[in-house]
């Protein structure tokens, strides 16, 4: 396993893609504590401001990106923006930089550029941007709705949408089964998975591709 390089590692997925790398050496790169973590993971606390300078100078083999938030967690477009692409795009920007070949990151499913809702569109908007930075692999996963354990409050429609996910799922057929609800467990299962990958391109995840993965 190359080395690899972790931010947002305190969400659902992220959590789980830490356990995921079992005995195998990982860098977490949070703005606070996470708890955890094995004694041969390499835990750095530090402003997310400053975090293009770490990932410069820690040169690693494998960025895996599991930010974002919401807009309702972030208290505007702005701010959710300044997340999920912003921050994004400067911390890969910088692995970029310093050589790093191989970028996975966490998007959306639906996620497109030119899409009326907003959240989709910041996503695409986002995927575009990585791929100009021309990493030699870069790997997007797509995810529906997630289910597990999130840290903080539950959200209520997320809560309501989980309950419903294995009546939902099942209406979902063809075209539509990458809208299927899947395990962040699961989602990170692909992540690991991916990050022993090589060759080159742009890849696309979405359910179906994740849950192949992970087995």
């Amino acid at each position: 396993m190359p080395d690899a390089l972790i931010v947002g590692a305190t969400g659902l997925i992220g959590r789980a893609v830490i356990e995921r790398f079992g005995n195998a050496p990982v860098t977490v790169l949070a703005r606070r504590d996470v708890e955890g973590l094995a004694p041969h993971h390499k835990q750095l606390i530090i402003p997310s401001d400053r975090w293009p300078e770490v990932i410069a100078a820690e040169k690693t083999a494998v960025l895996i990106c599991c930010l974002g938030t919401t807009i309702r967690q972030a208290g505007s477009q702005e701010a959710f923006r300044a997340v999920d692409h912003d921050l994004v795009l400067a911390v890969a920007g910088a692995a970029r930089r310093a050589g790093t070949p191989h970028m996975i990151a966490v998007s959306s499913v639906g996620a497109a550029a030119k899409s009326g809702n907003f959240y989709l569109r910041t996503k695409g908007q986002t995927e575009d941007d990585l791929r100009a930075l021309d990493f030699r692999r870069l790997d997007l996963i797509r995810p529906g709705l997630l289910r597990g354990d999130r840290p903080g409050p539950q959200r209520l429609a997320e809560g309501i949408a989980t309950i419903a996910a294995p009546l939902t799922d099942a209406l979902l057929h063809g075209a539509f089964r990458r809208y299927r609800s899947i395990s962040g467990d699961t989602v990170a299962a692909a992540i690991v998975a991916l990050a022993g990958k090589g060759g080159s391109g742009v890849y696309i995840h979405e359910n179906d591709a994740i849950r192949a993965l992970a087995d």
